[in-house]
């Protein structure tokens, strides 16, 4: 739903950001070719870890890469740079830091989605090269999905299997979304409407903006009783932001308006 609503960065559980600390972390500490890590390179990957702005973070990011271009966490740390420039909305960084991340390990699932989710959301329906582009995130969501399920849980990551499952999940739903995204932009909005649907069906917790999404795509594609039970869900949700509230409604009124229509 471009024109309506901004996509929302992905957003990890606790668990997964302390996961990905845990696994740079020791790295500081193991030995590279027999001999261990410098202390200014551990410093400076903790200082990527500990970083408290996205600013920071993007900073600590290029310090690390500039003064240690061979360090083991070059894919992770060009990862987090990517993630924080979402979190700024910044969506050039974003793909420019994802695709530094894949020229490093071109199977990285968290910088394949991103280039994919990104790309897809910055693609306008005039644009000279939207075919392109669009194709490009699509084949990075379909190899995503095609990596995740195999996806390994690290050694060192302090997470159970349930919570391990849970965030392939969530991996597995942003590349749905990236292709809904995509099929969006080409106004396929039947499709659209299946991938955001498999999204909202896989996600460890229920998203909002995926479920705006798939209302809006249901509605445009023809489908006014099955957006409204989707609006329907939404505003029935405790706590609901009031600007998801907002959306949520105008979906309903547009699903009803159109039943009305029919009849």
């Amino acid at each position: 739903m471009i024109t309506k609503l901004i996509q929302v960065t992905l957003v990890l559980a606790a668990f997964v950001a302390l996961a990905l600390a845990q696994q740079a972390q020791p790295k500081a500490q193991q030995a590279k070719g027999g001999s261990k890590m410098t202390k200014k390179e551990a410093e400076a990957i903790n200082k990527v870890i500990n970083a408290k702005s996205p600013d920071e973070r993007i900073t600590a990011v290029d310090e690390l890469i500039t003064n240690f271009a061979d360090t083991e966490q070059k894919t992770w740390a060009l990862q987090q740079a990517a993630s924080a420039s979402e979190e700024k909305k910044d969506v050039a960084k974003a793909i420019f830091y994802a695709e530094r991340a894949l020229e490093t390990d071109p199977k990285y699932i968290e910088s394949l989605i991103t280039v994919a989710r990104q790309t897809a959301v910055s693609t306008r329906e005039n644009d000279l090269d939207r075919d392109d582009k669009l194709a490009k995130a699509d084949k990075d969501a379909k190899q995503a999905l095609e990596l995740i399920p195999a996806e390994p849980k690290p050694a060192n990551v302090k997470a159970t299997d349930a919570q391990w499952d849970a965030y392939k999940k969530d991996e597995a739903a942003q590349a749905h979304v990236a292709l809904g995204l995509s099929a969006t932009v080409r106004k396929k909005y039947a499709d659209a409407a299946v991938e955001f649907q498999a999204a909202v069906d896989i996600e460890s917790m229920p998203d909002p903006t995926h479920m705006i999404r798939l209302a809006d795509a249901l509605n445009k594609a023809g489908k006014p009783d099955e957006a409204l039970s989707v609006a329907n869900k939404l505003l029935a949700m405790a706590n609901l932001p009031d600007a998801y509230k907002k959306f949520a409604q105008q979906e309903k009124d547009d699903a009803e308006r159109a039943k009305a229509g029919k009849k």
